[in-house]
């Protein structure tokens, strides 16, 4: 016993900045950063706040489950960093909704959707739960380097969610790290005290972009043909392949090397930039909402990112 897809929600910022607008302060064009990423829009974070895209993308994600809050009896919730360090993020959803149920983060990068989809299956596999509310909310303008143009153009802001309730739809399920910071880090923020000095350290995205591809190449094609042998399947069998939406040359990559139509590749990173955890989710609540999605198709599900962090699942998708 594990768990079936009941609902998904998304919410991305009103505020979309299109790739010209970067011109303005770096020395980038619209065909430069178009043909290194696929990307022509990115979120923003403007008048809302992390936490109002997240109970919206919540609050989505219930409506779509035909779910109430008070049945909730775990939210999770994945982020790089909410508003406060403490509370949770997840806590700030848990009250706005009115759900009365445990609530905690967790930080896995760009991978956090699979690892939250994990953890939720390890809870319903102890019995301790009967319905899940995962949301992947991500503020990574908060940790943009305006003036990297490698990285700035890159990222968005948004949030993604689903509620899971019980069932035998996960089919399989992967998660990996491999601790490291060299290639990859947002840099931590300290302050002097009493007994000890401390530097206060710009808090920005440093990624080197050159390795972060080819470890993501790599990965994600292992990674896909390993979860479909988990599941006792292979790769042809796979109807959806909804990888992390980093970039359009590894989406690609994978896809070439696995021999696969680009219609099993759905994508929004054009639209949405790297939405880091909530990219995945964003794009299944597009589809089924969208009805891109047929009762019974085999769905699988592929990540990295920074800790290094990288994951895979299959799920069968039995929503009506």
């Amino acid at each position: 016993m594990a768990f079936t897809i009941l609902g998904t929600g998304s919410c991305l910022p009103e505020l979309a900045v299109g790739n010209y607008e970067f011109t303005k302060f770096v020395e980038t064009s619209d065909q430069w950063i178009t043909t290194r990423t696929g990307i022509h829009r990115r979120h923003f974070v403007k008048g809302e706040s992390l936490q109002s895209i997240a109970v919206k993308a919540a609050q989505n994600a219930l409506e779509d489950a035909d779910a109430a809050a008070n049945e909730l009896d775990l939210i999770l919730c994945a982020t790089v960093q909410g508003e406060d360090i403490s509370p949770a993020l997840a806590c700030s959803v848990q009250k706005e909704l009115g759900a009365v149920c445990p609530a905690f983060d967790l930080n896995a990068g760009c991978t956090g959707f699979l690892y939250a989809l994990n953890t939720a299956a390890a809870y319903f596999r102890s019995g301790m739960v009967r319905r899940v509310l995962i949301v992947c909310a991500e503020q990574l303008s908060r940790f943009i380097d305006w003036e990297d143009r490698s990285t700035c153009v890159l990222f968005g802001d948004g949030a993604g969610a689903v509620v899971l309730s019980q069932g035998n739809d996960l089919l399989s399920t992967r998660i990996a790290a491999d601790g490291q910071r060299e290639n990859l880090n947002i840099t931590g923020e300290g302050i002097s005290g009493p007994f000890w000095e401390s530097k206060r350290q710009k808090r920005c995205i440093c990624m080197n972009g050159r390795e972060i591809f080819k470890f993501a190449v790599t990965t994600v094609q292992h990674e896909i043909t390993a979860a479909a042998k988990d599941a006792g399947l292979s790769v042809d069998d796979v109807d959806c392949f909804l990888l992390h939406q980093a970039n359009g040359r590894i989406i690609e990559s994978a896809r070439v090397r696995l021999h696969q139509p680009e219609e099993k590749f759905p994508v929004n990173y054009a639209e949405c930039g790297n939405t880091s955890s909530a990219s995945i989710p964003i794009l299944l609540d597009d589809l089924n909402r969208n009805r891109r999605l047929k009762k019974g198709d085999i769905l699988l599900l592929c990540a990295f990112g920074a800790g290094l962090t990288w994951g895979s699942c299959v799920i069968r998708w039995n929503k009506d």
